[in-house]
């Protein structure tokens, strides 16, 4: 994958970033869309597919970018689709850090260490470029503004944003809540980051990311449950 196009973990990144304060804006759930937001740059590099609510490897080669292909290398060795709710909820938090010294290390951000209270260290990072900062958010003002359907990589960013809650970041207060309404309503717009992006919500609402338990049996054993079974399939015939 070549460096002349920003992805969107990145851009999701910058545009969480406060150029204020170093830090980044939701960070609790800021992982949980990078994660959603690797799976939407796999789909559009054409690796992985939505297969209903699950995602599945289309295509194993690499794409050149190392940390979307450690994602992608986790996808294959599932072996079957994953649903997007456990892939986003698995175990696989730190992508914030990961990303941060990623932007890092390409010169779009510089650390800066200091100290809390005087004692606790810390690094808040600041945009070198802030031109790139202002081009990402103005394809979402664009996008809210005009009412056009925006390019899958734009609407998959504003609804990954929406997910992680960075639209009262974007657009504070009162005055910015029709521009959050419609931030929202750009989810629509594209299929596989519609699908991560409720995923995201899901698992920041505790929606039971577990796999479902196999009904139990009906009442009598096997022999009884085929009985209803087919007595509950000529039922359906009978009904058409």
């Amino acid at each position: 994958m070549g460096r002349s196009r920003r992805s969107i973990p990145e851009e999701l990144l910058l545009l969480a970033l406060d150029p204020t304060t170093g830090t980044t804006a939701q960070p609790q759930s800021l992982d949980l869309g990078l994660a959603g937001a690797q799976l939407v740059e796999l789909a559009l590099a054409g690796r992985i597919a939505p297969d209903g609510d699950r995602i599945a490897v289309v295509m194993a080669r690499p794409t050149g970018d190392p940390t979307l292909d450690s994602a992608l290398e986790l996808l294959r060795r599932r072996g079957s689709p994953v649903r997007a709710v456990h892939w986003i909820g698995g175990p696989r938090l730190g992508l914030r850090q990961i990303y941060l010294a990623h932007l890092e290390r390409c010169g779009m951000v510089h650390a800066v260490a200091g100290q809390m209270c005087g004692v606790l260290p810390t690094t808040r990072y600041q945009a070198t470029d802030t031109a790139i900062s202002r081009d990402i958010r103005a394809r979402l003002d664009s996008a809210i503004r005009t009412g056009v359907p925006p390019d899958p990589r734009t609407a998959a960013l504003a609804a990954l944003a929406h997910a992680v809650g960075l639209g009262k970041h974007l657009y504070p207060g009162n005055e910015g809540r029709s521009s959050r309404s419609r931030l929202r309503d750009l989810i629509r717009h594209d299929p596989m980051g519609g699908l991560v992006a409720h995923a995201v919500m899901d698992v920041q609402n505790g929606v039971a990311v577990q796999p479902r338990r196999p009904a139990a049996p009906a009442p009598g054993g096997p022999m009884q449950s085929q009985q209803q079974s087919h007595r509950g399939s000529m039922a359906r015939v009978a009904a058409h």
